[in-house]
This record gives structure tokens, sequence and C-alpha cells, in this order.
């Protein structure tokens, strides 16, 4: 209990969980079962079997090589694909390198870095099946895994340190998808993935 909190009072986060029961209970409507890639799915607490995907561009190439690294020394599977040095690269060719693994289903997870992440965001978002984020700190990390079923994190290596982007990819891996009512709304961003998709 806080210094400031009255004795006997719950506390706030205990009540913001018993708030957001009782809108899932009482305010959404009851929906048709979401396809099975949306039901909620268990954490990503440990490393397992389903592997990670990363890439970058030469801004993001160092903070990569980190996080790279630090995967690997915690047991994941990792698929790196590039770039390999600091020489100057497009950063759509390795953000569309790992958004197609996941979508492919060669890794569950993708990791890409540039400058800003915004670029690689909006290349990795350009391939079916893919929901990629870009995040920023540990709110939005944990709110793209939770509320967005998000497979693929975009960083800015310029905009963050190695310490808030290992901690940003802690927090995204260890969220589980929420799903609920979240899973009506990113079956409605599935649909319109699918309505301008265009057959290979």
């Amino acid at each position: 209990m806080s210094p400031s909190q009255p004795r006997g009072l719950p506390a706030e986060d205990e009540v913001r969980a018993l708030v957001e029961r009782i809108l899932d209970g009482v305010v959404e409507t009851p929906q048709s079962e979401p396809e099975a890639s949306l039901k909620k799915s268990s954490p990503v607490t440990q490393p397992g079997e389903e592997g990670i995907a990363i890439g970058a561009d030469h801004g993001g190439y160092p903070l990569k090589e980190r996080i790279a690294f630090k995967l690997k020394e915690a047991g994941w599977e990792v698929t790196d694909c590039g770039t390999d040095s600091h020489e100057a690269v497009d950063y759509p060719d390795f953000a569309h390198a790992v958004a197609r693994k996941v979508a492919d289903g060669e890794c569950r997870w993708g990791i890409v870095i540039d400058g800003a992440g915004i670029g690689s965001s909006m290349v990795a978002n350009k391939v079916p099946g893919v929901r990629a984020a870009l995040c920023y700190d540990i709110s939005s990390a944990r709110n793209s895994r939770e509320h967005n079923h998000a497979n693929v994190l975009t960083l800015g290596a310029g905009l963050i340190g190695e310490g808030l982007a290992w901690q940003i990819v802690e927090e995204w891996l260890a969220t589980e998808w929420g799903g609920g009512r979240h899973a009506r709304r990113v079956s409605k961003i599935d649909s319109i993935d699918k309505r301008y998709s265009n057959p290979e």
C-alpha cells in the first residue's frame, strides 16, 4: 500500500482490473466466437521453439546486434535477416525480410530496427498477415501485444537507448494477447488486410 493510499482501500490496479471486468461483461455486446488465431493465447514469457526474426538497416545495426545477442543468451532461436555492417542500406529490404518470415510462419515474432522505427513499421504492415507496431516505451509495448495482437515490433535506434530497447523487447515478448473484446477489433484489421491483399 502506498503512503498516500488510505488504509483499507483497494490498490489502484485492483480497481482498474475490476472496472475492466465489469465493462467486459456489461458494456460489450455478445459477439460470435473469434477466429482461432485471435483467441487468447498463453503468455510468451519463456523462450521456445517459435523463433524470432530480427533485422535492421545501418542505423539500427548496432542495436540489432545487441538485442540479437541478448535474445540468444536468453535461449531464443533467432533468425538474423541482416544487415551485417554499418554500410548504408535501405530499411525496406530488411523490414520486408523480417515481415515475410513472420507471415510465412517461419518465425512467430519479428523485430525490425531503423533510425526512427517508422519506415520499418510501414513496410512490415504492407505484408499480409503482419501487424507491426512501433513501440517507444513499456506501455506501448504492452498495449500493442495485449490489445492489437502485434506480431512484429519495430524500434527506433536513434530515439531510444539500448537499455530501454531491451526492456521494450522483454515486455513485448512477455505480454499475452488479451483476446476478449479486442478480438473483434483485430479481426476487423485482418479483414481490411485481406480486402486489399492481392494473391501472388
